[in-house]
């Protein structure tokens, strides 16, 4: 698994990263791909395409960020990153002791953007 120090030395990886992509976005593109119509999103023309983007995970003892890279074949986690503590807590006051994989949004997303030099839209 990559490291946020190997993904910060990796600028195309970076550049190729979907800051918008939701894992129920990444399922509807490439599990449903033949069930979507074009509403001017991006659509997944074939089995090539793929998308990089975080996820929050909150399955286990401490939440934790994933870098997914996701195709019509596969979802690989290319990294597992450990949240700072002042996130790690945040996390918990606003998802308790609830259990998914959600979209990166708010604090959590702002501290990977500045890790990786990214600016905010």
């Amino acid at each position: 698994m990559l490291s946020l120090e190997h993904i910060k030395q990796d600028k195309g990886l970076i550049d190729a990263i979907d800051w918008d992509m939701t894992p129920e976005e990444a399922v509807r593109l490439y599990l449903e791909w033949g069930n979507n119509w074009a509403s001017g999103n991006y659509v997944i023309r074939s089995s090539l395409d793929v998308s990089y983007y975080f996820v929050l995970n909150t399955w286990g003892e401490r939440p934790v960020v994933y870098l997914v890279k996701r195709s019509s074949e596969e979802a690989e986690e290319l990294a597992a990153l450990e949240l700072p503590r002042e996130l790690e807590q945040l996390c918990r006051s606003e998802y308790g002791t609830l259990k998914g994989v959600f979209a990166v949004e708010g604090a959590i997303k702002e501290w990977l953007r500045s890790e990786l030099s990214q600016p905010s839209p």
